[in-house]
């Protein structure tokens, strides 16, 4: 069946990105940031963290918990590491700042860590990562997220956000590899991708108020940013039998690191005071260490490069899908949509032109 979802070419998308967060007073320069990161995730098809989080942002910003005028200042700093007030700014901008901190800190030392609190969404986090492999670097960047919608194992009720870990370092002849994951089965904005398609939520993905499977896309939507009962399970599922457990864990550590580490909140704490105008306080870390630390960076580059051509080498299930490395389905997506456009249903567009409408600024996505 042919794909008949209307494209927008990543030009047009970036500018309307860019019209909005001006609107909303955001400086030239995080707008840049921001726009940056945004459409970098379109092209390479994270669409949960897009040019669809515009209509997220615009809550916040209705809700007075976003400051688009502020900025992030460094509040403590040693050779190795930082730590940064984000100051309940946009998230991409601060988290940009943040590791290039850490790059700073890594070409110098051969490590640095960033830790950032008070701040809001900072979009997909292999972003981040990437940006030290693209200097030599291996990377480690985690964050909390604003809302508790992963069930713990053998918990009853969502007490953890979906708290992404991500990886990368640089190959020899390879691109860098680059993993990018929630720690819990999927992730919340996946799930408002696919109500907005109108299609139905793969079985595992959702739990209803009861601990039951949900399919509905709609309602699994309504549940999670409602906050009205059920939620997202762990990665791995089961925790008896699919490994559940491991996900837990990974996504308690992503909190740890992400967000207490640095003074950041916890959903399930801060809910209990915070007012409807009082920023989130998400928090972030960003890891970077130089592989050159180690042993010489031929050598490290070479084995790299050995370990990827044996996992393309090897044996595929289907002769039709060879194994991938992480980092390939994002290249080849980002590859594919430069020349043809980023899809965009009709009612993620019409949902965009309300928001450009009620920031004053202009409707760019017509088909």
């Amino acid at each position: 069946m042919a794909d008949t979802m209307p494209r927008v070419g990543a030009a047009i998308a970036r500018q309307q990105i860019e019209v909005i967060l001006e609107a909303w007073g955001m400086s030239p320069g995080q707008v840049a940031a921001s726009a940056d990161i945004l459409i970098d995730s379109d092209l390479k098809g994270i669409d949960s963290h897009g040019i669809s989080m515009l209509m997220f942002y615009d809550q916040l910003y209705r809700a007075g918990q976003i400051d688009m005028k502020a900025s992030a200042r460094i509040v403590r700093e040693t050779a190795t590491t930082a730590l940064i007030d984000g100051n309940a700014a946009m998230g991409h901008p601060t988290s940009r700042m943040a590791m290039e901190l850490a790059i700073e800190k890594a070409l110098a030392c051969d490590m640095g860590a960033v830790s950032v609190f008070n701040s809001q969404h900072f979009g997909a986090a292999g972003y981040y990562a990437e940006m030290a492999a693209e200097r030599g670097l291996i990377a480690l960047v985690s964050c909390s997220t604003r809302l508790a919608t992963v069930v713990p194992t053998f918990g009853a009720e969502p007490m953890l956000g979906t708290n992404p870990f991500a990886f990368a370092t640089p190959a020899g002849r390879h691109p860098p590899v680059i993993l990018d994951m929630s720690t819990s089965v999927v992730a919340s904005n996946k799930v408002k991708v696919y109500a907005l398609q109108g299609k139905p939520l793969p079985p595992g993905w959702a739990l209803d108020a009861n601990g039951n499977p949900l399919t509905d896309s709609a309602e699994a939507y309504r549940l999670l940013f409602e906050r009205l009962g059920g939620g997202l399970a762990p990665l791995g599922g089961d925790g008896k039998t699919l490994g559940g457990h491991k996900g837990y864990g990974l996504g308690l550590f992503a909190q740890i690191l992400g967000s207490t580490l640095g003074g950041g909140s916890f959903s399930p704490v801060r809910n209990r005071t915070q007012k409807s105008d009082e920023p989130d306080n998400i928090g972030h870390f960003f890891l970077a260490m130089n592989p050159a630390a180690f042993r010489p960076i031929e050598e490290y580059h070479a084995d790299l490069d050995a370990v990827i051509d044996a996992l393309r080498e090897s044996q595929p299930a289907d002769p039709a899908q060879p194994v991938l490395i992480p980092g390939d389905p994002e290249r080849l997506t980002r590859a594919a949509r430069s020349a043809e456009g980023i899809p965009m249903p009709d009612s993620l567009r019409e949902k965009i032109r309300e928001v450009a409408k009620a920031a004053g600024a202009p409707f760019l996505l017509a088909v």
